[in-house]
C-alpha cells in the first residue's frame, strides 16, 4: 500500500499554496510536513483528507479501496478537537465509535480508545470541564474507534505535555508497525518510527527522495 500525490497543485482564495508536489508514502512509513507557517502543511493535509479540492494533480491510495477516496481511508485531526463540551468524555467516544466504525464491537473500540489516551479514569466527567491536554487526548482518541490505513495529524502534539506526547507517540508507531501510513505536520518532534521530512515549500516542484 502506498499514498501517493502526483503533481498536487492546491489553491486557496486565489492564491496558490501548494504547488506540483510530488511524494509516496509507503505501508509502515510517516511522512513529516515541516516548514514555515504559511508553507502549506495544513492544506495538503485538507487536500489529502478530501476537504480541499486541488486544482492540479492527484492523489490515490494505491493499494487501498479503489472505490474510496483518500479522505474516506484516512483519519484527519486537525486544529479542532471535535469535542462536545456538554457531553462526557465517554458519552463524546460513544459517539464517534459509532459514527465512524459502527456498532459492532464498539465497546471493545471505546475502552481500548480510553485507555490507550489516559481517559478512562475522565470517562463521566463533562468535557467542558477537561484542561486543553485532556481535550487534545478525547480528539486524538477517535484514530482508535474505527480502522483506517491513513492518519492525517495536523501538530498534533499540541498543548500535550511530555507524557501525553509519548502516549500519541506510541498510539502512532503501533499504527505503523501494523502497516498503516501517517502524514503529520509539526513543528516539534513527534518520536515517530519510520518517519522521513517533507520540506512542503522547499519541495514545491520537486519529487520527495
Amino acid at each position: 500500500m502506498q499514498l501517493i500525490a502526483e503533481n498536487l497543485t492546491i489553491e486557496r482564495g486565489g492564491r496558490t499554496i501548494v504547488q506540483s508536489v510530488f511524494f509516496a508514502v509507503p505501508a509502515a512509513q510517516a511522512l513529516i510536513l515541516v516548514g514555515r507557517n504559511g508553507a502549506g502543511k495544513t492544506t495538503l493535509l485538507r487536500a489529502l483528507a478530501g476537504l480541499l479540492r486541488p486544482v492540479a494533480g492527484s492523489m490515490k491510495l494505491d493499494g487501498g479501496n479503489d472505490e474510496l477516496t483518500v479522505g474516506e481511508q484516512a483519519h484527519f485531526v486537525g486544529h479542532a478537537n471535535a469535542v462536545k463540551a456538554n457531553l462526557t468524555v465517554r458519552e463524546n467516544v460513544d459517539f464517534w465509535a459509532r459514527y465512524l466504525g459502527g456498532h459492532d464491537g464498539a465497546e471493545t473500540r471505546i475502552a481500548n480508545a480510553l485507555s490507550t489516551f489516559a481517559l478512562t479514569d475522565l470517562s463521566e466527567f463533562p468535557a467542558a470541564y477537561l484542561s486543553a491536554g485532556q481535550k487534545r487526548r478525547l480528539g486524538l482518541a477517535r484514530l482508535l474507534l474505527a480502522a483506517r490505513p491513513v492518519w492525517l495529524l495536523d501538530e498534533p502534539n499540541v498543548s500535550l505535555d511530555a507524557a501525553s506526547t509519548a502516549i500519541l507517540s506510541a498510539a502512532v508507531n503501533a499504527h505503523l508497525r501494523a502497516g498503516g501510513i501517517v502524514v503529520a505536520a509539526t513543528h516539534l518532534p513527534l518520536g515517530f518510527e519510520s518517519a522521513r521530512e517533507f520540506n512542503v515549500a522547499a519541495m514545491s516542484g520537486r519529487e520527495a527522495a
